[in-house]
């Protein structure tokens, strides 16, 4: 049912001959259960790019067979599968690169399959943009960052806790649905056989990357995608030239424009700065580290004096959206065929002293979806007017919470 994927490559941009150096997929049935998994590192015929994050020595790589040798092998794991991965859009971007260079053409794209990190604004939505604190949030052991198995099983348990939240059938019908009918070409399998990389030590995560795993979602698909990417640049506080040309084309290949990117990079210094304020102290330390940040982002090193200064807002509402919370009296509205049905949600709204509306005004609370990427009427005017829109599992939890 589902192929959950993960990649690690040696940089962030295809186009400037990056290669995809190791790969993991994970199968799950249609309950999240896991079905089997396989993984094996791949030769890029090329150096390995940042070592110190993935993990992967030259020795490694060189006994490993090429993308080619695989590529047999990864289509018959995707056939017929929903692709999922955290951050789908490096992902898809970087499979259909390799298989360009055989003169294939994948029938892969980010919104064919599903991201847990975009997923994460409906089932859990205190979760920042990183694997690692989707998974704290949803009550999920850490994992071993950068390996590609490691991060793929770590995306699999995600969905599957996505899918136990989301009951049966899961809200992504037309998702389903076509992963069924992609016409993915017959790619003969070679014997090569998948090499795994070597047991690695435990490598202490940077500072920043702590700082970083606790970063807030944009909820906005590009935004994040392109955070997700500007996160592993930073993590040795020096974004070299090549690593700046492929951010750079990273923005263009997800159509972020210049003014795009410049108040992306003000928000990320923003939230690292509320992050690093959160204990009520910034050590000199931390400045000097909130600094440096600002430069490589071409930020002025005074930008940190107002990034603190807001960070202190954005803390405080921060904290106002944690404490969020359904009132009695509040009005929510329903959108969507549900099961149980949604004359059974209306009933259970108010006997918990909740009104329902019909229709979504400026005075709704709260939108609940049978599929809360829903392009309805109803979807649409709460995302104008920024009322959060939320499965009906997620309600059943705010009904067991709801203030007497």
């Amino acid at each position: 049912m589902y192929s959950v994927i993960d990649l690690e490559t040696t940089g962030l941009r295809t186009s400037w001959q990056d290669r995809v150096i190791e790969v993991a997929v994970v199968h799950l049935d249609e309950l999240g259960r896991r079905q089997g998994e396989w993984c094996s590192l791949v030769n890029p015929d090329r150096d390995l790019g940042p070592q110190h994050i993935h993990g992967i020595s030259a020795a490694e790589a060189r006994r490993a067979p090429s993308f080619e040798q695989l590529a047999g092998q990864v289509v018959e794991l995707l056939r017929g599968k929903v692709l999922v991965a955290h951050n789908l859009s490096f992902d898809a971007m970087f499979l259909v690169a390799e298989f360009k260079r055989l003169g294939i053409i994948a029938p892969v794209e980010a919104q064919g399959g599903l991201c847990t990190m975009r997923l994460a604004a409906h089932f859990l939505s205190s979760a920042g943009r990183s694997l690692q604190d989707c998974l704290r949030v949803a009550g999920l052991p850490p994992h071993q960052a950068h390996s590609a198995l490691h991060d793929a099983r770590a995306a699999a348990d995600l969905l599957a806790c996505y899918l136990r939240a989301a009951g049966s059938p899961p809200p992504w019908p037309d998702v389903l649905d076509r992963a069924s009918r992609l016409p993915w070409p017959a790619v003969p399998a070679s014997s090569a056989v998948p090499v795994q990389r070597a047991a690695a030590g435990h490598r202490r995560p940077h500072f920043l990357s702590q700082l970083v795993d606790r970063l807030p979602r944009l909820n906005e698909p590009r935004a994040d995608a392109y955070l997700e990417l500007l996160d592993q640049a930073l993590l040795d506080r020096h974004i070299s030239a090549t690593e700046a040309d492929g951010l750079i084309a990273v923005a263009n290949e997800f159509g972020l424009a210049r003014v795009d990117v410049a108040a992306i990079h003000e928000q990320y210094l923003a939230n690292l700065s509320a992050i690093a304020l959160s204990d009520g102290i910034v050590t000199k330390a931390e400045r000097s580290d909130l600094e440096m940040v600002a430069e490589l982002l071409g930020l002025a090193k005074t930008s940190v004096r107002g990034a603190l200064e807001s960070a202190a807002r954005i803390n405080a509402d921060r904290a106002n959206r944690d404490s969020w919370r359904l009132q009695q009296g509040d009005l929510v509205v329903f959108t969507g065929s549900m099961n149980p049905s949604r004359e059974d949600w209306q009933a259970k709204a108010v006997a918990a002293g909740l009104r329902v509306g019909g229709g979504v005004t400026k005075r709704t609370r709260l939108l609940v979806a049978a599929d809360p990427d829903s392009a309805s009427g109803k979807a649409k005017k709460a995302r104008e007017y920024h009322i959060p829109i939320v499965h009906p599992t997620a309600f059943r939890r705010m009904l067991g919470t709801l203030s007497q």
